[in-house]
């Protein structure tokens, strides 16, 4: 029987080892460059591929997602914004639930629309609790989904919606500073919740260097999530890095 991609998160996890995943967003790149960009990825140490965006301005997301998978070989999970961003090609979908906000659309509408397709095209959702936290600034996640943020400075609200996720079934929990967050996510929060939680965590947004992920390792982060370091200008260098900091922690 096939391992899951969920199955195979809960085992590493369980194991002691960290991973290193990295988000492209189609709308910057061309499905034509998006193999390439994959590639280094995947060179430079990435355990996994993240493909979505909070807003698609692009009309070739089924292409972009065929290229990356067909260029790399580690597996390529959906990140959407919404219900359009789903592709067959990729290997599963984090089934995202925004648990820190209000906004219902973004809690079960969006997953109401989904379901059916993914059904149909036969691609793993995973629950996800996806937790957004203030980052010193307005993120596309924050403005788009019409929700605030959780307060960087109470990291006790957080712990609250972890477990709260946690027991309504989720797999994973997410906690996100926003693409191109001035501040990442806080240390001491990192720590409460995974001190709280059984499940997986995830923590990206404003992780530039392998120092703060390093920190964010530390502090309990399980996966670290970098996009916006790609399409830095030394980009590849610092994922190489991170990657090397990810591997070490493993051990």
């Amino acid at each position: 029987m096939k391992t899951t991609i969920a199955a195979a998160i809960s085992e590493q996890v369980k194991n002691g080892r960290k991973a290193y995943w990295v988000l492209l967003d189609p709308d910057d790149f061309m499905p034509d460059a998006a193999s390439g960009i994959a590639s280094e990825a995947a060179q430079a140490g990435a355990d996994a591929l993240l493909i979505g965006g909070s807003l698609l301005h692009s009309h070739h997301f089924d292409d972009f997602v065929a290229s990356v998978k067909a260029a790399v070989s580690i597996p390529v999970i959906l990140f959407p914004g919404d219900a359009t961003q789903l592709s067959s090609h990729a290997d599963a979908l984090l089934y995202l639930s925004l648990v820190s906000g209000r906004n219902p659309t973004n809690l079960i509408g969006e997953h109401v629309k989904a379901a059916p397709v993914i059904r149909e095209i036969g691609i793993e959702p995973v629950p996800t609790a996806y937790m957004l936290v203030e980052s010193g600034g307005v993120s596309s996640v924050e403005f788009m989904s019409n929700t605030r943020p959780l307060p960087r400075n109470k990291p006790g609200i957080a712990v609250a919606h972890a477990l709260a996720a946690q027991y309504m079934g989720m797999k994973l929990v997410y906690l996100e500073a926003g693409s191109g967050a001035e501040k990442p996510v806080p240390d001491a929060m990192i720590a409460q919740v995974k001190a709280h939680i059984e499940l997986p965590l995830i923590v990206g947004g404003g992780i530039r260097d392998a120092e703060t992920a390093k920190a964010k390792l530390a502090a309990g982060a399980d996966i670290i999530v970098t996009g916006n370091v790609l399409c830095g200008e030394n980009g590849v260098s610092a994922m190489r890095e991170i990657a090397a900091v990810v591997r070490e922690f493993g051990r």
